[in-house]
């Protein structure tokens, strides 16, 4: 006996067969095996506000949050997030029944689509899409039918009559990410209306993935989908600390809906980690009310370094895509003479000491997404100068 199981049957739920190791640790263990900036992985290389961290500490010698905390989250924390969506959007929630606390964004999604979906409903996916999108959906048993964003005048549009053509009568829930990972496009008044408009029209649920919602540039202006007409009773947003605070390892996201869609998720989350980030609540909520101007001076931070990579790109021969919000960059390797993201960011670290992602991982469409690239900008300054001139100096002829 060799202690493996004997059944010819695979060990792994077929369910999730699809999902093997993620990209990202392949291309973050080619980084370090070849000592490349890693632009791979979404995560700052620096910590968010001194004042959050400490407030974390206090927590901490305080005893506060060393323990279970209550199931929906601190009552200061839901408080903060009720008070942020209402200065910020104008959005007013009970935060005692219309704010559940989750660990992180990536719990928020599972539950949300674990509580929602029976199997064989169809959720309204937009792609490329996150990639715990689509494994939630399969846990949950459901059937994504992906939309796919496409390229036009520099940036990724949604194709609204596609997206109406994508609802059927098992259609059960549209899943939206706006500002949207990876294309860095924020969707406009126009698009999000016609999706609230195809929701009520349809009677949809719809789950809003927002976590970048502090990070828009230029004119972008982020507007959640529930102060749409008709959306706050069938509308489930997503929010997280991790992305506006730099404090990614806290694992501190929350979801905002109405007390039936909330009741509904809790019930799916209390399943999955029950309750976390005891000391980091508090501390998250006291970094929702930190002064306007640290969220204008970190929307600032980043878009300057937006610039300073995407200018790097542009020289090295990319095509750069704008991005109007999140902290990422699609490119197209086509003007370099290639057509395989794969290949192209597999040999990329040997060839100019830089770590990306091929953007078709995030497409069931592989080959909408074969030519692009997607590079993070939320580092250093110096670490993005440096990657910038490696770029033209492999690329640049």
């Amino acid at each position: 006996m060799t202690g493996m199981t004997s059944s010819a049957r695979p060990l792994l739920n077929r369910r999730l067969a699809e999902f093997g190791t993620t990209i990202f640790a392949e291309m973050s263990a080619l980084a370090l095996s070849t000592g490349s900036i890693n632009l791979g992985q979404g995560f700052p290389d620096t910590d968010g506000p001194e004042e959050v961290r400490e407030a974390a500490v206090r927590a901490l010698r305080d005893g506060r949050g060393n323990q279970y905390p209550p199931g929906p989250g601190v009552p200061e924390l839901r408080a903060a997030i009720a008070a942020h969506q209402e200065h910020h959007y104008g959005l007013s929630w009970d935060p005692d029944t219309e704010v559940l606390v989750t660990a992180g964004a990536t719990e928020a999604i599972a539950a949300a689509l674990l509580a929602l979906v029976e199997p064989g409903d169809e959720v309204v996916a937009l792609e490329p899409y996150y990639d715990s999108y689509a494994a939630c959906i399969a846990m949950a048993g459901g059937t994504r039918v992906p939309v796919t964003l496409r390229p036009d005048d520099g940036r990724f549009r949604l194709d609204l009559d596609e997206l109406r053509a994508a609802v059927t009568d098992r259609t059960r829930l549209l899943l939206i990410n706006t500002p949207h990972n990876p294309t860095g496009t924020v969707l406009t008044r126009e698009e999000l209306t016609a999706v609230a408009e195809l929701a009520v029209e349809r009677d949809l649920l719809v789950v809003t993935d927002e976590v970048y919602e502090h990070l828009v540039f230029d004119e972008a202006e982020h507007l959640p989908l529930a102060t749409f007409p008709g959306m706050r009773e069938r509308t489930v947003t997503i929010g997280s600390a991790g992305k506006t605070f730099s404090f990614t390892g806290w694992k501190v996201g929350w979801i905002t809906a109405a007390p039936g869609l909330v009741s509904a998720v809790r019930s799916a989350k209390q399943f999955l980690t029950y309750v976390s980030s005891g000391p980091f609540q508090y501390a998250v909520a006291e970094a929702l009310a930190l002064p306007e101007s640290y969220f204008t001076a970190f929307r600032e931070d980043m878009r300057a370094k937006r610039d300073l990579l995407a200018t790097g790109l542009k020289d090295a021969g990319f095509e750069v895509f704008r991005t109007a919000g999140t902290y990422f960059i699609t490119t197209d390797i086509r003007p370099l003479g290639e057509t395989d993201g794969f290949a192209f960011c597999r040999a990329l670290p040997e060839r100019a000491g830089v770590v990306a992602i091929p953007n078709a991982v995030f497409y069931d469409h592989r080959e909408a997404g074969a030519p692009f690239v997607r590079f993070a900008f939320c580092k250093r300054t110096e670490v993005l100068e440096e990657a910038a001139q490696r770029l033209r100096k492999a690329f640049a002829h």
